[in-house]
């Protein structure tokens, strides 16, 4: 402090005593499916206010601090409600700018907007999100409905994610809609995964001795209906039902016309979680063929059936798995990780429970852990 008459310096002490104060507010869907937050009551108590000046000459003037307690006191009651508006109102702004549309690929794109308004709990909070995959620029719903499930009463965990059949029901459907499950393994491919027709020796001998130098294999596959996807306890499992026809690519680039028939390929999903992303590889399980038209004559079924199953394991299911190894975006948390994810399939849904990572705008970072 300084002035005319005197100079002094020395510190203060506020203490505020039976401060009570009851916000209340309210969350609910918007028209747009994000998550909206208002404020419906701020209430605010405070019995007094105590000014202490400490250091110094403060006995000179310690008499001034009844004058200085009032203004706190009329500052607190005026303004700290207003400030808690504010600061809901930046967090709703916050939550209007949230993307519910996240696009996976090329191919396609996942809807996760609100379906409902959050039916909030004394310890939780449930937000019912739609979870619907979309083929790029059509949003079309799917001609089937989501069948109800619930989440495990648990509270070892921060976040628990039901996933349901239906969002990879959807996800089926879309891709098959846009064409992703229509696959050619081309000459550079059968090159890269030697697939050829010298190899053919061990499976179908009538195709490796129909040709002098070994020849590449293409083969051209169309699905025929969006896969089924089935889970069961601890298991997915992914039928995928198509034709297939193959070639052998002579020397001259040409290509000679070997067979055509139907498949049914069921494979084992496994499913994982990397950065924040659902990430699915296919294992095929079981092959079954049914030849359509051939060039090889009297060909046995098990022998062709060897062939594509090796086919199909060496070549088919990595170009899947390397579209399928993008992943499926989980819910994007703002400045938040997943911290140690764990997978539970069940009948007709995944449960995904994960602690989450919190990191400040500023830098500092924060682990949120929860406690039973």
């Amino acid at each position: 402090m300084s002035a005319w008459l005197l100079k002094d310096q020395g510190g203060i002490t506020v203490s505020i005593s039976g401060l009570f104060i009851a916000v209340i507010f309210k969350v609910s869907r918007d028209s747009t499916g994000r998550l909206s937050v208002l404020l419906h009551n701020c209430q605010l108590s405070i019995n007094s206010v105590k000014v202490k000046l400490n250091g110094g000459s403060s006995w000179i003037y310690s008499f001034l601090s009844g004058y200085i307690e009032e203004p706190i006191h009329t500052k607190l009651d005026k303004y700290l409600c207003l400030n808690i508006k504010y600061k809901i109102q930046m967090m709703d702004a916050q939550l209007r700018k949230h993307k519910v549309l996240s696009q996976i690929d090329a191919f396609a794109q996942i809807d996760y907007s609100l379906v409902s308004s959050p039916a909030v709990f004394k310890s939780h909070i449930n937000l019912d999100l739609k979870g619907t995959v979309y083929p790029v620029g059509n949003h079309t719903d799917p001609p089937f409905v989501p069948a109800p499930f619930a989440l495990p009463d648990q509270g070892d965990s921060m976040l628990y994610l039901g996933v349901s059949s239906y969002f990879l029901k959807s996800a089926s459907l879309a891709y098959y809609r846009a064409g992703a499950f229509n696959i050619t393994i081309s000459e550079e491919l059968a090159t890269s995964f030697n697939l050829n027709t010298a190899l053919c020796k061990d499976f179908v001998p009538e195709i490796a001795l129909s040709y002098v130098a070994a020849c590449p294999v293409l083969l051209k596959l169309m699905a025929t209906s969006p896969p089924a996807v089935s889970l069961n306890a601890d298991r997915c499992i992914l039928q995928i039902s198509g034709s297939v026809e193959v070639f052998a690519v002579l020397p001259n680039s040409t290509t000679h016309y070997l067979f055509t028939g139907n498949l049914t390929a069921s494979t084992r999903a496994n499913l994982t979680i990397t950065k924040q992303k659902l990430i699915i590889s296919l294992l095929l399980k079981r092959l079954q063929f049914s030849l359509l038209h051939s060039t090889l004559g009297s060909s046995e079924m098990s022998p062709v059936e060897n062939f594509l199953s090796y086919a199909l394991q060496s070549a088919v299911i990595p170009v899947i798995n390397d579209k399928l190894g993008k992943g499926f975006p989980l819910l994007n948390l703002a400045h938040a990780t997943l911290t140690g994810p764990v997978i539970k399939i069940k009948k007709g849904h995944l449960v995904i429970s994960t602690d989450v990572h919190y990191k400040h705008e500023e830098g500092g970072d924060e682990d949120l852990h929860s406690h039973s």
